[in-house]
């Protein structure tokens, strides 16, 4: 194959060939792994594949589901280099197949992240440009559900940012500080825009953290995160309009307690957290007029590995201001999960998942959901 991809170059085009190389002149590193998840729930949850909450039980109570998906496979590229004495520059792309609109058998791609990084060691100094996870509550648990406590106390997403990073180390202490500005998702106004985009400016986003050793196996990491954005909902072509704050103040702690058995989690409140995983999905009442302000967190524990079986265990909650939201309108959503995954060798694992899930609304509707998951892993 490679003698009659030659045959076809002249001059200059296999010298060309031959310094790039079949990939790139760059170091491009392939990975990912497939996913297939079967599951039940005793109650109809939202989306179906996996849980955000449970949807309202007000006509259908107890309506119980089987899903079986692929969606969560997932592949990207590690591109590393070029370095020089000073510089070193990297990039990363990854997808998933959970992008919207699509039949179940045909999924659609999803861009999860794309981005470079320019890094300066000596500085100890870095510039990320491209579409990555939010700088605030860095956080997730690890679940087998492809949402990691979204919507139930976890929160945080991916969108496109400029982020700067700039750490301090001192003996066995570590301070980073992190700061980026974002793109603001809103919501489509009565008009047809985008109302982040009609803001005319960014989302500011920011994290402090310090880690440093206290008595357990590894250094505790303690972050303070936050971020404001503001959205422009046009209520009609004169120009009348209703600006929208987006705000979050975050906690988030990594604790490791002993070998084998790690604690994390995180703390949040904020309003219009509807596009980052906060307010139960809900983010601006736009009957009322009014930003819906919520608040929770979550806690998980890691434990192992043991042999070949590692444990995971969390709880999440995010309550939601019940005067902000419509009648109808989701109140809190809770979840409590447990997990084990065995590594059948070093590239393939077997998982299950119990959880359970309780979402209130104003009015009737009260909801809960007992879900059941099993996962197949295959990594490369």
């Amino acid at each position: 194959m490679e003698r009659a991809i030659a045959t076809l170059q002249t001059g200059s085009d296999v010298d060309d060939a031959k310094k790039k190389g079949l990939w790139s002149s760059l170091d491009v590193q392939f990975y990912g792994y497939v996913k297939a998840d079967v599951s039940y729930d005793d109650s109809r949850a939202n989306p179906g594949n996996f849980v955000v909450w449970v949807n309202s039980e007000a006509s259908n109570k107890d309506d119980d589901e089987f899903n079986l998906t692929a969606n969560q496979t997932r592949m990207g590229f590690n591109i590393i280099g070029p370095t020089s004495d000073t510089m070193k520059t990297s990039g990363k792309i990854e997808w998933d197949f959970y992008g919207n609109y699509a039949s179940e058998n045909k999924p659609k791609i999803q861009l999860r992240h794309a981005y470079m990084t320019l890094d300066w060691p000596q500085g100890q100094f870095s510039i990320l440009v491209g579409q990555t996870s939010d700088v605030f509550s860095p956080l997730v648990p690890t679940t087998l559900n492809y949402t990691v406590l979204w919507d139930a106390g976890n929160i945080g997403y991916r969108r496109p940012q400029i982020r700067a990073t700039k750490t301090l180390k001192h003996d066995t202490k570590t301070l980073k500080f992190q700061g980026a500005i974002s793109r603001t998702i809103g919501r489509t106004d009565l008009t047809g825009s985008e109302s982040g985009a009609d803001a005319g400016f960014p989302t500011l986003q920011g994290r402090a953290s310090l880690t440093v050793p206290l008595g357990g196996p590894k250094p505790t990491t303690i972050g303070l995160s936050g971020h404001w954005g503001q959205e422009e909902y046009d209520l009609d072509a004169t120009g009348r309009h209703e600006d929208f704050d987006s705000w979050s103040l975050n906690l988030d702690i990594t604790q490791p307690i002993c070998k084998g058995l790690t604690l994390k989690g995180e703390l949040f409140k904020g309003e219009n957290l509807g596009t980052y995983f906060g307010g139960i999905g809900q983010g601006v009442n736009t009957t009322g007029m009014n930003e819906i302000a919520s608040k929770g967190g979550w806690v998980a524990a890691s434990l192992g590995p043991w042999s070949r079986w590692s444990f995971n265990v969390g709880a999440g909650v995010d309550d939601v201001d019940r005067d902000d939201v419509a009648a109808g309108g989701r109140t809190l959503n809770s979840a409590v999960f447990g997990n084990a995954i065995y590594a059948v060798n070093e590239y393939v694992q077997v998982g299950c998942e119990l959880s359970h899930w309780n979402t209130h609304y104003k009015g009737s509707g009260d909801a809960d959901d007992l879900r059941v998951q099993a996962s197949f892993i295959y990594k490369f």
